[in-house]
């Protein structure tokens, strides 16, 4: 993975903690402008842009023109309980499962060498985060869209608001389920090796057991 595009991923990140760890912003609250917050978080005006359009991509963070960039009410789940948010997962996750496999197939036959070094880097960075005991929801989304994009095809990209959405409130949901973080560690490092070797067989297997865990843990 670039350096560049590893500096975006860092700086949306950064972003992300400024809105839910920092409560530095609300939903509906608008971005300080772009000169600002760059010399703020450290960085160029081109990587900001970059990391803004992650947080756009990923429904965090919405642009209107002649605006500014404001913070979605995506980025804050219902207080309504777990119950409410789990009630919606049975569909939203038997479309993944639909979708995903795929994908993953996909991936392993058409993606660059540089695709496949985004993909297995979200990967191990998932990893990291679930050994640390720290949300992981916005590299479980990069990772499951670098699969996405190594597809190479044109449509994908539309499905992913549903992806996101799916991943984010499974997160909620299940991350405190310990055997669901060891399923998830196993089952991403199996999609990632199929995918290094091309296996799209087996990539496809890996995608498709690992979204059947998530859904029995359900």
């Amino acid at each position: 993975m670039g350096k560049s595009a590893m500096l975006a991923d860092s700086t949306a990140q950064q972003i992300m903690k400024m809105i839910e760890s920092e409560n530095r912003f609300s939903v509906g609250d608008k971005l300080p402008n772009e000169n600002d917050l760059a010399n703020e978080l450290g960085v160029s005006r081109s990587t900001l842009r970059e990391a803004i359009k992650i947080l756009t991509t990923n429904g965090i963070l919405e642009i209107k023109r002649g605006k500014g960039t404001f913070v979605t009410s995506n980025m804050v789940v219902d207080s309504a309980g777990l119950s409410d948010i789990a009630s919606g997962l049975d569909d939203l996750f038997e479309m993944r499962l639909m979708f995903e496999p795929d994908c993953a197939y996909l991936a392993a036959k058409r993606a660059t060498e540089e695709e496949i070094e985004a993909i297995c880097y979200y990967g191990e960075e998932i990893e990291k985060k679930i050994r640390s005991g720290e949300d992981r929801t916005f590299e479980e989304q990069k990772f499951h869209e670098s699969i996405a994009n190594a597809t190479h095809n044109s449509f994908v990209k539309q499905f992913m608001p549903i992806i996101f959405n799916a991943i984010k409130k499974g997160v909620v949901v299940l991350t405190k389920d310990k055997d669901v973080s060891e399923d998830n560690l196993n089952d991403d490092r199996l999609i990632m090796e199929f995918i290094k070797k091309r296996n799209a067989d087996g990539a496809r297997t890996a995608m498709r057991l690992h979204i059947l865990h998530a859904i029995e843990h359900l």
